[in-house]
């Protein structure tokens, strides 16, 4: 990256609190953990004029955003118009129905695939055109609403292949900003 290059934007979605901190929706949260943790003299820190928590490492800005994941589009916006980057150098990581349990794709661009937190940054970015890294938890079971899916914790069998998951998918983002 040469100096001139804007910074690449790594937002990791998820709801705030602890009511929600195990559950599946907040797997884009985990994975950030898993990013924060390979560069142990970062710490996210309140970003108040964006409404997110930030940091600055390498070339990179990693952040969460403080509000429910439906209403992550305007604190990513006001980061990326904070820190002039444009939505081309913008990844986000979430959460994915649409992907098994344990899969991770990285696309640019495409659609929200009904997930609320994409669609609400499609529409504040007014573009699809930034990068989604996509960790899959798979489908509900049976007939149960997607909705209440998403905000379950994760079952005993794939907590225990969680940090694998996550290893998996900054790896993933790493590769993908190389």
């Amino acid at each position: 990256m040469s100096m001139s290059s804007p910074p690449f934007l790594v937002v990791g979605l998820g709801n705030p609190g602890a009511r929600y901190a195990p559950t599946r929706h907040n797997l884009g949260l985990m994975v950030l953990e898993e990013v924060l943790s390979r560069h142990p003299d970062s710490r996210l820190g309140v970003h108040r004029k964006t409404n997110t928590e930030a940091c600055s490492v390498g070339g990179l800005i990693l952040a969460r955003p403080r509000s429910f994941m439906n209403l992550s589009g305007g604190p990513v916006r006001a980061l990326a118009d904070f820190y002039k980057v444009p939505p081309p150098r913008i990844v986000v990581i979430h959460d994915e129905l649409d992907l098994d349990f344990g899969r991770i794709k990285s696309r640019p661009g495409g659609g929200d695939h009904g997930h609320n937190g994409l669609r609400s940054i499609t529409k504040a970015l007014g573009t699809k055109n930034y990068v989604r890294l996509s960790c899959g938890i798979g489908r509900p079971p049976g007939r149960m609403d997607p909705a209440a899916f998403v905000l379950k914790p994760f079952s005993r069998a794939e907590r225990e292949h969680l940090p694998i998951l996550c290893t998996d998918a900054a790896d993933e983002l790493e590769r993908l900003l190389a």
